[in-house]
């Protein structure tokens, strides 16, 4: 399914090819600090591995400028040994500097739709909790604090606790005829 916004951003399917942009992307925000998990610089072979397609990777969407073909962000859901059957992780990036918004937005309603209708029980995200930006984010989507990772490490020692929120999807029929594979 591909899904457009007024203001022309187009919400597809990951493709193959869009991993090097998107490691671009991801590891400027990693350079930039302070709002991912992650520490260390991802290759598009390593970013494909982990989140775009890899084979614990079970949906990614990209948010792509209709009219430029620019990937302004990606979301994915990934297993996880970590956490009980039926219940997946999310992961949200955006373009550092990007000001268009609705980007996170128009990507979780294709994740939501697809979680839905695969059966899933939940998404959880685990958000740095100085990422006050990336928990404002999950919670205006409906996610709901679930528990507190304390005192995780960074490699430069500093303790940051990480939130673990949670979504429970709506239930197929609540969501009326959607249908996205």
């Amino acid at each position: 399914m591909v899904s457009a916004l007024p203001d022309r951003i187009l919400v597809t399917p990951v493709r193959a090819e869009d991993a090097a942009e998107l490691a671009e992307m991801l590891n400027a925000i990693i350079v930039r600090g302070g709002s991912t998990a992650y520490e260390e610089p991802f290759t598009a072979d390593q970013l494909a591995a982990a989140m775009l397609t890899g084979p614990n990777v079970l949906r990614c969407v990209v948010a792509r400028d209709e009219q430029s073909g620019s990937l302004l962000g990606f979301q994915t859901l990934c297993r996880s040994d970590a956490l009980p059957d039926g219940v997946v992780d999310i992961a949200t990036f955006t373009r550092p500097g990007l000001t268009r918004r609705g980007v996170g937005s128009a990507l979780f309603a294709m994740i939501r739709r697809f979680a839905t209708n695969r059966g899933l029980r939940a998404i959880n995200a685990t958000i740095r909790a100085d990422n006050i930006s990336g928990l404002a984010f999950y919670s205006k989507l409906g996610f709901v604090d679930h528990h507190i990772q304390h005192g995780v490490p960074l490699k430069t020692g500093q303790l940051v606790d990480r939130v673990c929120k949670r979504f429970t999807p709506l239930s197929t029929t609540a969501l009326g005829n959607l249908s996205d594979s």
